[in-house]
């Protein structure tokens, strides 16, 4: 499984990044998280407001930051779709 977080380093996307561990020791998921802090790489991804969450390269979160427990459930409806 590939996880990014994508943003500037503000403080929502550090927010974004821990929070998306904290959901994966609780899912007990282990994987790296990369912070994509390039404004070309974060365009790439065609999103326009940070920070931004992506899963095996899908955008999943964009512009705003969700709870520990919204998070789990995005990991959760991923992996049942077997996307991740």
């Amino acid at each position: 499984m590939i996880i990014k977080v994508l943003g500037s380093g503000c403080a929502n996307c550090k927010t974004l990044e821990q929070r998306t561990i904290e959901a994966m020791k609780q899912m007990n998921i282990t994987a790296a998280v990369e912070k994509v802090t390039d404004y070309q790489q974060i365009a790439s991804y065609g999103i326009m407001r940070t920070p931004g969450l992506v899963l095996d390269n899908k955008i999943v979160v964009q512009g705003r930051v969700p709870t520990v427990d919204q998070i789990r459930e995005i990991l959760q409806q991923e992996i049942a779709s077997g996307i991740v």
